[in-house]
C-alpha cells in the first residue's frame, strides 16, 4: 500500500473510533481501510465480497455509523479520499520516503496521545497481573521480546510467549494458574491465526487482554478488553514498526506510573546488581 493509500486509510479510520461495532462489521472496517483510496469507488456487493459477508451485512454497518445508507457512506469515503494524503514531491528517494511517513505516523500517534484514558487503564491491568504473560508470535516475536526485557526491571514476573504449538497453550494455562489477571497480546499483520486463537483461549481463561495492534479495527479488537493502535509503515518491502515499538514503551512508561514506588525500587535494586556483577562497560 503506497503512502496516499496509508494516508486514507487512516482518515477512513477515524469514521470507524468509538463506534461500537460486531465481529462481522468490524471486518467490513478492516477492509476498508486497508484498501485505501480504492475502497471509495466499491459497490456494497464489491465491499462484502472482500470482507467475506453479506451485502445486507454492508447496508446494517453503514447506518451503523450513522449513515442512511451504503451510498452515503461511499460518498463520505470518496471526499476523504479526494484529500491529498502526501505533500509535494521533493525529489527524495523511496527509503528517504518512508521514513519521512513514519515520522508523519508517529505525529499522529503523539496527536492522538492527548487522551490517555486506554493507556492508563491498560497499564493498570497488567501492572497488576502476576505473572505478566506477553504473547508475540512471527512478526510481533521480537517486540514481544523488547517489551519484556524492559518491563522485567519494573515488574517481578514478566513471561514473553513467542512460541506456538501446543505449548504455547500450556504456558497460558500456567500463567493463570500461577495468578495471572491480564495478558499483553502485540498483534501485527498478517495476524497470525494462532496468536487469535491464544487470545480466544486466554478469554475463555479468564485473563484480560490488552492488545497492541496496527489498527481499532485489528481481528484482535473484537477479543480485546483494550485496544492500542500503534501503525505499521508499509513502503518498504517489509513493515516498519517504529509506531508498535513506540506505543510498547508507552505503555511501559504508564505502568510504571501506575506504581512507582515498586517501579523505583526495582530499578534500583537492578542497578544495584548490574554493578555488583558487572554487567555494563559504562
Amino acid at each position: 500500500m503506497n503512502e496516499a493509500a496509508v494516508g486514507t486509510g487512516g482518515r477512513v479510520l477515524g469514521l470507524f473510533q468509538g463506534a461500537r461495532l460486531t465481529p462481522t462489521q468490524r471486518r467490513i472496517a478492516h477492509s476498508l481501510v486497508q484498501h485505501g483510496p480504492s475502497a471509495a469507488y466499491l459497490s456494497a456487493a464489491e465491499v462484502a465480497e472482500l470482507a467475506g459477508v453479506s451485502q445486507p451485512s454492508v447496508t446494517r454497518f453503514a447506518m451503523a455509523l450513522g449513515y442512511a445508507g451504503y451510498p452515503a457512506l461511499r460518498r463520505e469515503l470518496r471526499a476523504l479520499a479526494a484529500v491529498p494524503a502526501t505533500p509535494p514531491e521533493t525529489g527524495e528517494n523511496p527509503m528517504q520516503d518512508a521514513l519521512r511517513a513514519e515520522t508523519r505516523r508517529l505525529e499522529r500517534m503523539a496527536d492522538e496521545l492527548g487522551d490517555l484514558s486506554a493507556v492508563e487503564r491498560a497499564a493498570q491491568m497488567l501492572v497488576g497481573s502476576r505473572p505478566l504473560p506477553v504473547l508475540g508470535l512471527r512478526a510481533a516475536a521480537p517486540l514481544a521480546g523488547y517489551f519484556g526485557y524492559f518491563a522485567a526491571k519494573v515488574h517481578p514476573d514478566v513471561r514473553v510467549l513467542d512460541g506456538g504449538g501446543t505449548i504455547l497453550l500450556d504456558r497460558l494455562d500456567q500463567a493463570r494458574a500461577a495468578g495471572a489477571s491480564a495478558v499483553l497480546a502485540i498483534v501485527l499483520p498478517r495476524y497470525p491465526r494462532e496468536t487469535l486463537e491464544a487470545i480466544r483461549e486466554a478469554k475463555e481463561l479468564g485473563l484480560a487482554v490488552v492488545a497492541l495492534t496496527d489498527s481499532a479495527v485489528s481481528p484482535v479488537a473484537e477479543a480485546a478488553d483494550v485496544v492500542l493502535p500503534a501503525p505499521v509503515g508499509t513502503q518498504l518491502v517489509f513493515d516498519l514498526h517504529t509506531g508498535p515499538m513506540a506505543m510498547a514503551m508507552v505503555l511501559l512508561q504508564a505502568m510504571c506510573d501506575a506504581a512507582p514506588e515498586t517501579a523505583q525500587r526495582r530499578l534500583e535494586e537492578f542497578e544495584a546488581t548490574a554493578n555488583r556483577r558487572h554487567i555494563f562497560e559504562a
